[in-house]
């Protein structure tokens, strides 16, 4: 199996997931998606110094993970393969910012380490929650609930396209890739001079693809958006989420829940 179709797999492993019959999953994906957007908010809304008031929210995705019973090692390999991105944002930190923040002891440590660890914490945090609410509704149902919540119809439906366009580049690729490993002398897949010249036909074959689909898909009475199959309907326990969520945030944000459950542990002991 080529790297192309491990990749295609992967990507298709978070609606698998979705389609299992979990409590989060029985969850309106309304509520789950209001619910994430709030968790987002309130990680960000943190300053660049704060670490440690940020700790308690990781009982959210904890919780997330074990109710919708999600492998934590479908996580885990995400976020290891976005984690360049985030230490390219935050690399340059410690050197920019030598300002000592913090002393510990005869250490003093610079601002810029404690702004790097934030920006690794928010990456966690945020990329953990919006992953887990794939894993727990799936991407379809994901956009139709952005679309019910008030997102423009034209955004959902650029949502939906990309997702479906992201499969057939990836067909694509593994086909392009295949022919040439069953017509190469070692089996090997092409090498980085061989893929420049394949993705140029990789992107025509993938357009000429795509224009069939879009095709067949004016053919089939396609207006420009993408209706759900799954009915909405709103519970009280989506009513309970929400709240209960919600106030969690609220006591994590302004409450100083990281130095309440401090105490408690420390009185614990």
């Amino acid at each position: 199996m080529s790297r192309i179709d491990v990749l295609a797999r992967d990507m298709e492993s978070l609606d698998l997931l979705a389609s299992r019959d979990t409590p989060v999953r029985r969850l309106d994906p309304r509520a789950k998606a209001a619910v994430t957007a709030m968790f987002l908010g309130t990680v960000v809304s943190f300053g660049k110094y704060e670490i440690a008031e940020m700790t308690p929210l990781f009982l959210y995705p904890a919780a997330i993970l074990a109710l919708g019973q999600v492998p934590a090692r479908v996580l885990f390999r995400y976020l290891l393969f976005a984690s360049p991105f985030a230490l390219l944002a935050g690399m340059f930190n410690p050197v920019l910012d030598r300002e000592t923040a913090i002393s510990l002891g005869a250490l003093d440590v610079p601002g810029g380490w404690i702004s790097f660890a934030s920006i690794m914490l928010r990456f966690m945090l945020t990329v953990s929650a919006v992953l887990l609410l794939l894993a727990c509704t799936g991407y379809v149902q994901v956009c139709a609930a952005l679309g019910r919540l008030g997102a423009p119809r034209i955004v959902i439906t650029q949502f939906l396209l990309l997702h479906r366009y992201m499969f057939i580049l990836s067909d694509e690729a593994a086909r392009m890739t295949r022919a040439h490993m069953l017509r190469s002398r070692d089996g090997r897949g092409p090498g980085i001079r061989v893929w420049a010249s394949l993705a140029g036909h990789l992107l025509l074959h993938a357009h000429d693809r795509g224009s069939r689909t879009h095709s067949a898909m004016l053919a089939r009475g396609f207006d420009g958006s993408l209706p759900s199959l799954r009915a909405f309907r709103w519970s009280w326990a989506d009513t309970c989420f929400l709240a209960g969520c919600g106030g969690f945030f609220v006591l994590a944000r302004f409450g100083n829940l990281a130095e309440r459950l401090g105490d408690l542990m420390g009185f614990a002991v």
